[in-house]
């Protein structure tokens, strides 16, 4: 008899496959087969040696909704086995930024030194039967043993110790008998292998280094290829989700759990780490770019790191929203960074009180506006959300425009200000140019005089004329002043890494990444505003208040312009190739 249930659609629990990913698809096949008694239990595993980056925020969205979406588990774990480039503020700053992205692990936040003990019993473990010994090659020896991909590697000299030898060798290295570098324990695979990984990789290194968690404890760490797959097992893992560059590691990831005594058997599965256009997201070049000045930090708006994301004013659900629109791919590719902005524009839209704030400020005199009056202006919150309502403006005799919304002698098609002519004050009134008043010196365009129709107060006319332009102002007496930070890419090319023989990354940065203006003028109501707060500047682009602001200083970085200028300039760029 023919089933009425479709060929996609796990009959157990009703779970549809179709239009998943094939991660989500393996991990449906899995629960529907029995695997692990159904369970889903997946993990984010960071080095703490830097701080997170947008590709961190994809694996961190993609580990933890996978097990939200089957009523699973997710753990936190630092694989700290390195103590030369581990800190405590590196987990710190790992733990805020989960928690930023909106993740919870609950009770369980692991260290991979928690396993120091158990990791070496297991590698007694390897040695008792025969399947790791202690190796004497050292630096250049080593590589000459390794062979290369194209020609198998050579048995080292030592590779038939006995089991007592490897197990006193073994024991005189964790008490510290030997210098670094001296000698490697190593596992006992296959020199002939075509997966380099599989040729007999080392486990353990003697390392004089004082660790941030186990102190002088241990001179001897084990190597990461080790560490992790017996860590998964160790927590109960039942899906490890690496990147496409752990996909040659894994036979050896399968080895570890086959030949030692494990309590559970992960299966590791590699997805496309993300790529993003107009930046690097190597921790190790991050770090030279603070490390060489290139950027002002780790939160750097201009680093694509999620510190220096939350500082330039992105918000969580718009990262979220971002990862969701990539998806899981198998193979990898260059995500442009407009995709990532265009979510930020789209989730700030419904959230983010519209303002007005001049960052280049020119003075505008309203002649025939009465002297020392003021009324306020009513002027929406948020078009896209009229729960927001609505503010009240001061409006006054002096006011500051955009420099850019004058010209003295206009093109075409340009509808502002210019001599004679007639535009709308947002929320205000229709005004005229009748003076332009100019430095005698420089010739430069200092003030403008204008008159205003009293009859047009909201900026529409009664007798049904129409200007074609609308521009935004503060009130002089009553603006606050503020630093505004315009951000831009990092970098000025596509693929930063993409560079000519003898180059660096580094001779694609972008020397306009960051332009900071002073003097700008906003509106009173962001008076004390606190350090996060976020705003769109009405025809400027999305704001963010930064944490260097005080009492008496207002600083504020540019999140995104309104519309996505670099899509149009690439666009131009490649018309004229």
């Amino acid at each position: 008899m023919q089933s009425d249930t479709p060929p996609d659609i796990d009959s157990a629990e009703g779970v549809s496959t179709r239009g998943l990913d094939f991660i989500r698809q393996i991990v449906v096949e899995d629960r529907q087969a029995g695997k692990n008694e159904g369970r889903v239990h997946t993990r984010f595993p960071p080095e703490p040696n830097g701080y997170l980056h947008i590709g961190h925020a994809k694996a961190i969205c993609l580990a933890f909704g996978l097990a939200d979406e089957h009523d699973g588990l997710c753990n936190l774990r630092m694989d700290d086995t390195n103590p030369t480039t581990e800190s405590v503020e590196y987990v710190r700053a790992i733990k805020d930024d989960v928690r930023w992205l909106g993740f919870d692990w609950g009770d369980r936040f692991f260290y991979a030194s928690d396993y120091f003990d158990q990791l070496h019993a297991f590698a007694v473990q390897l040695v008792e039967a025969g399947r790791a010994y202690v190796c004497d090659l050292r630096g250049p020896d080593v590589g000459e043993y390794r062979g290369m991909w194209n020609r198998p590697g050579r048995n080292s000299p030592y590779r038939d110790r006995s089991v007592e030898e490897n197990l006193d060798l073994f024991a005189r290295m964790r008490a510290g008998e030997f210098e670094d570098g001296s000698r490697t324990l190593r596992a006992k695979i296959d020199m002939a292998s075509p997966n380099m990984n599989m040729r007999d990789p080392t486990i353990y290194r003697i390392r004089r280094v004082p660790h941030y968690r186990t102190g002088d404890a241990w001179c001897i760490y084990p190597m990461y290829d080790f560490t992790h797959p017996l860590s998964d097992a160790l927590e109960g893992i039942t899906h490890s989700l690496c990147t496409l560059e752990f996909e040659d590691h894994r036979p050896l990831y399968d080895w570890f759990l086959r030949n030692i005594d494990v309590p559970c058997q992960p299966r590791q599965i590699e997805f496309a780490r993300l790529n993003l256009s107009h930046t690097v997201l190597s921790k190790r070049k991050l770090l030279q770019l603070v490390e060489q000045g290139h950027v002002a930090g780790w939160d750097d708006p201009r680093m694509p790191t999620i510190v220096g994301f939350r500082r330039r004013g992105y918000t969580p659900e718009a990262v979220r929203d971002f990862c969701d629109r990539i998806g899981i791919a198998k193979a990898n590719s260059i995500v442009s960074v407009a995709q990532l902005e265009d979510a930020v524009r789209q989730d700030l839209n419904k959230r983010a009180l519209r303002v007005m704030g001049v960052l280049r400020p020119l003075k505008l005199v309203i002649e025939n506006y009465p002297e020392g009056q003021v009324e306020q202006v009513e002027a929406v919150n948020n078009p896209e959300d009229e729960s927001m309502g609505s503010r009240e403006v001061p409006f006054s005799r002096e006011l500051y425009i955009e420099r850019t919304d004058f010209h003295e002698d206009p093109p075409k098609k340009y509808f502002r200000l210019a001599p004679g002519r007639e535009v709308r004050l947002r929320y205000a009134y229709f005004i005229t140019c009748r003076e332009v008043v100019k430095d005698p010196q420089t010739g430069e365009v200092i003030e403008l005089r204008c008159t205003y129709d009293p009859e047009t107060r909201g900026g529409y006319a009664p007798d049904g004329r129409k200007v074609r332009g609308t521009i935004h102002w503060v009130s002089a007496a009553h603006a606050v002043e503020a630093e505004v930070r315009l951000y831009d890419h990092l970098f000025a090319t596509i693929n930063p890494e993409d560079v000519d023989e003898g180059g660096d990354y580094t001779d694609a940065l972008n020397p306009a990444s960051l332009e900071t203006l002073r003097g700008c003028r906003v509106e009173p109501s962001l008076a004390g505003a606190q350090a996060g707060s976020r705003y769109q500047f009405e025809r400027q682009g999305y704001v963010c208040v930064d944490p260097d602001s005080t009492k008496d200083r207002l600083v504020i970085n540019r999140t995104v312009t309104l519309r996505d200028t670099w899509a149009k300039i690439e666009k131009a760029r490649a018309g004229r190739q």
